[in-house]
């Protein structure tokens, strides 16, 4: 559906010199799918959505949108491909002089439809997004999620075949976005629409996209189903994004403890082995240590855990201690892997 090859782009800075706003991406998205890209500020996330309708036109590289370049074509054809890329903004972008109404009716207006036709079009929007009561009502007398729900009517209204969310929910309350990032799902369910969601948050990630990129001064350094990512992140910063939703490291203090009690160990003890398991789906309920401890042995000290939601999917995350001998550690670990649990030894952190 939309595929990049090699997209680059620079910005002159202030100074005279040049930054990489965007570096060398290539990326492939899924007909149908709710594709994020996340980062920290100044990452180039902004920079490399608006390339996708050539809002920026990249120095290099190359975009295909369902199935056109976009480089090839003029700017009648642009102009008309451009109406398939629907966008909505942090900031919602709304016409002050003009009603709920007026402004998902204006891009109908626009391309010349007749006041029958845009009165239909507009009414079926509002009662999708859930206004259908609020038509006559100015943007100064909406709220946040509101305004982001006219937002969405209008990028919608030219039928679009893909949606581009730049940080739209990053301006509202949790409550809120929650609300919204539900409307963007079902609308993605019901209409069959891409949808590309730009955010500095992981927990919007979480909520509602199938895959994920994350992008660090401008390159994307990891890219990867949902579910994949939490349970295996293969950076630093996938880390610590990650950790904003759900823990990756222990708290200082247990970490002390931790370091002091193997520090203690007398000589002949069992070795003790750190260790952070994620388990999903159907494993998160089974009895899968119980098994370890009746089969091998294994003397398990729980130090951290967490079970969230992630596609669907119930995902479990467990920080452990595990004392045995070297065989029933090499035991207790084969048998996790074979119930699909990712298994990271941290024994370098102590």
């Amino acid at each position: 559906m939309i595929e990049l090859s090699h997209v680059s782009h620079s910005f002159r800075t202030p100074a005279g010199g040049t930054v990489r706003a965007v570096d060398d991406v290539s990326l492939q998205i899924a007909q149908g799918e709710i594709f994020g890209i996340i980062g920290r500020s100044g990452a180039g996330k902004s920079t490399l959505v608006r390339t996708l309708n050539l809002l920026t036109r990249p120095e290099q590289g190359q975009i295909r949108v369902d199935g056109r370049n976009l480089f090839d074509l003029d700017e009648d054809a642009l102009l008309r491909a451009r109406r398939q890329i629907g966008m909505i903004f942090q900031h919602f972008n709304l016409l002050a002089s003009r009603t709920v109404y007026g402004n998902v009716a204006l891009p109908l207006e626009l391309v010349g439809l007749s006041p029958k036709v845009i009165a239909s079009e507009v009414n079926n929007l509002l009662a999708l997004v859930g206004l259908a009561d609020e038509a006559e009502r100015y943007p100064h007398q909406l709220s946040g999620g509101q305004k982001q729900r006219v937002g969405i009517a209008r990028a919608l209204a030219n039928n679009p075949k893909v949606l581009l969310s730049d940080e739209a929910t990053s301006a509202l309350d949790p409550e809120t976005t929650r609300a919204i990032l539900d409307l963007l799902k079902r609308i993605n369910r019901e209409l069959g629409l891409t949808i590309v969601l730009i955010t500095h948050e992981m927990q919007v990630v979480k909520q509602i996209c199938d895959r994920v990129a994350v992008m660090d001064a401008g390159r994307i350094i990891e890219t990867g189903r949902v579910l994949d990512v939490f349970r295996s992140p293969q950076t630093d910063l996938t880390r610590t994004l990650i950790g904003d939703v759900i823990a990756h490291e222990l708290p200082p203090t247990v970490l002390d403890r931790v370091r002091r009690r193997i520090a203690s160990r007398t000589d002949g003890a069992a070795p003790e082995r750190l260790l952070r398991l994620s388990f999903a789906g159907d494993d998160v309920d089974r009895p899968l240590l119980s098994d370890a401890v009746k089969r091998f042995g294994v003397d398990f000290n729980i130090l951290h855990g967490q079970i969230d939601e992630i596609q669907g999917q119930a995902f479990a995350s467990l920080t452990l201690l595990a004392r045995a001998s070297e065989e029933a550690i090499r035991g207790t670990l084969d048998l996790l892997r074979g119930h699909d649990v990712r298994i990271e030894e941290l024994n370098h952190v102590l």
